[in-house]
């Protein structure tokens, strides 16, 4: 029997007990509520120049020769993870796609339709004998009005920014050129920027070299920033990525969450091998060229798979989502790359600068921070599309655009298994009104196309020539079937000059005359 001081403590204690229960429900819930509206971490890798076969990952139906050339496990692990969308699209060069991403604007309608030179107000077209290419963008994007042949437009990072999010640049920028405000990411949302400036690629992957910042030797092209590695052995690739690891440690301290834009400078040329990598490449027989490149892909691929085991280590891996995509298709100019021209995307047709399906066709996955999916769709979708997908899943419901109006389609439904018709029917439109490189090449230099669906439309402005591709049954677009489907050829080409038309997009003149070319519905015959 209990005395009454034993009874009275007794009932103290489930008094406490009681009111400790409360609190630590209430406590529980809190925190549960403020797991539900906590912001997760963005992550975006990259690349420049990647091909949709370049790494041990099948983007394609199965795994090909191509893929099996390449060792990238931890994009392997990262696409058990992901959503793998197999039919992703950018535009066929770099900066019309960086554009494009930063802003949410399709190339035709922001009008940076070429890559950008860093010194400003210089076009980077190559002469041609037939057309001039039009008055487009040179100078790049800009985050403020009134700068001469930019488009003046709201880049993403500056809303998560203004939303508390910690923002990272770490790599290649090229979204404006020098002297622009464009040309540096720290003007375009950005906290901290290492390495990121006006030019597309390095002067040097090697520190031995100071990545290109030599006395007597430095071009724009010469990486900045990266001064603790000169003289030294680390490779371009394994600097950026210790920088970002670095970079990374502040906002984890402030318990805030980031958005770090990791932008490798890896695979662009010049091709120079990663002596960490290469050796095993040349004992499998690849040439010394294919070797090099192979190793720059594995280069890539480590880092990756160090951030996102910081990220793990950390405890953050599944609350941050993670986008891994490249700018365009990868190149098949025979030099640099070794073997037969524009044979190194097959299945797919050419390579970088071509709007066949080896220059804008590209590898794109997206994890999720609320799940782990490892699924799979084949819907098409556009690099613009990434717009407002981040914005979507950083919770950002309210930000002001200063002008321009999104082309991008928010991605988030797909990453959950909705795919209604309209996706489907969406047209995904190129335009390239320039000359990009000489000689012309597949594909390469002055064209326009449409896919909607199934069915994918060129038209090359040169020849005054429309094609018309069925590629779930022709990935690899040899069999034109514009002359047999004329009512389906015409049918894409009023689809694709109405939304030309409507983005008042720029199409080149001929030199004889200086009138504009024919939209591809003005053509007399669609034989031609």
């Amino acid at each position: 029997m209990l005395s009454f001081k034993n009874y009275r403590l007794l009932i103290l204690s489930l008094l406490c007990s009681s009111i400790g229960s409360g609190a630590f429900a209430q406590s529980f819930n809190r925190r549960q509520e403020r797991q539900a509206t906590e912001r997760p971490n963005i992550v975006v890798f990259f690349v420049d120049d990647l091909g949709w076969q370049d790494m041990s990952e099948p983007f394609y139906t199965t795994k090909t020769a191509i893929n099996e050339k390449f060792h990238t496990p931890h994009i392997e692990s990262l696409a058990k993870d992901a959503v793998k969308f197999t039919n992703a699209y950018a535009t066929p060069v770099c900066t019309p796609s960086r554009v494009s991403f930063l802003t949410g604007l399709n190339a035709a309608h922001h009008r940076v339709t070429n890559w950008t030179n860093p010194k400003a107000n210089t076009p980077t077209d190559s002469k041609d004998e037939l057309l001039n290419p039009p008055d487009w963008n040179i100078n790049g994007l800009s985050p403020v009005p009134n700068i001469p042949h930019t488009v003046y437009a709201t880049p993403f990072p500056s809303i998560l920014k203004a939303n508390g999010y910690y923002t990272i640049h770490i790599g290649k920028a090229h979204w404006g050129s020098a002297g622009t405000p464009g040309a540096s990411p720290l003007n375009l949302g950005f906290m901290v920027n290492v390495a990121g400036h006006s030019a597309g690629h390095p002067q040097s992957y090697y520190g031995e070299q100071n990545y290109g910042n030599l006395p007597g030797k430095t071009s724009y092209q010469a990486v900045p920033d990266l001064m603790e590695y000169h003289g030294s052995s680390t490779f371009l690739t394994e600097a950026l990525t210790q920088e970002a690891l670095k970079a990374l440690a502040e906002p984890i301290r402030r318990k805030e969450p980031f958005f770090l834009h990791f932008s490798n400078y890896a695979v662009h040329v010049p091709i120079q091998p990663d002596p960490r990598f290469v050796q095993r490449y040349l004992d499998r027989g690849l040439d010394s060229t294919e070797a090099a490149y192979a190793s720059l892909v594995e280069g890539y691929d480590k880092s990756m798979g160090d951030i996102i085991q910081f990220l793990k280590d950390k405890g953050i891996y599944d609350n941050t989502v993670i986008i891994f995509l490249s700018d365009n298709g990868g190149l098949s100019l025979s030099p640099p790359r070794s073997g037969a021209p524009h044979t190194q995307n097959l299945p797919l047709k050419a390579g970088k600068g071509s709007l066949y399906e080896g220059g804008i066709r590209i590898p794109l996955l997206i994890k999720q921070a609320s799940g782990h999916s490892g699924s799979s769709t084949s819907t098409p979708v556009m690099v613009e599309d990434l717009f407002p997908t981040i914005l979507q899943m950083a919770k950002v419901k309210a930000y002001q655009l200063v002008q321009q109006e999104p082309d991008g389609k928010d991605l988030t439904s797909l990453l959950t298994g909705k795919n209604d018709e309209s996706w489907n029917s969406r047209p995904l439109i190129w335009n390239v009104p320039n000359k990009w490189t000489v000689p012309d090449g597949p594909g390469i230099n002055f064209f326009s196309a449409v896919r909607q669906g199934d069915y994918k439309l060129l038209y090359d402005m040169k020849q005054g020539k429309l094609e018309l591709y069925n590629l779930r049954e022709d990935i690899g677009e040899l069999n034109n079937l514009a002359p047999k489907m004329k009512g389906k050829t015409s049918e894409l080409s009023k689809l694709l000059s109405d939304q030309l038309r409507t983005w008042k997009a720029q199409l080149p003149n001929y030199k004889t005359t200086g009138q504009q070319i024919p939209y591809p519905d003005q053509l007399k015959s669609v034989d031609r």
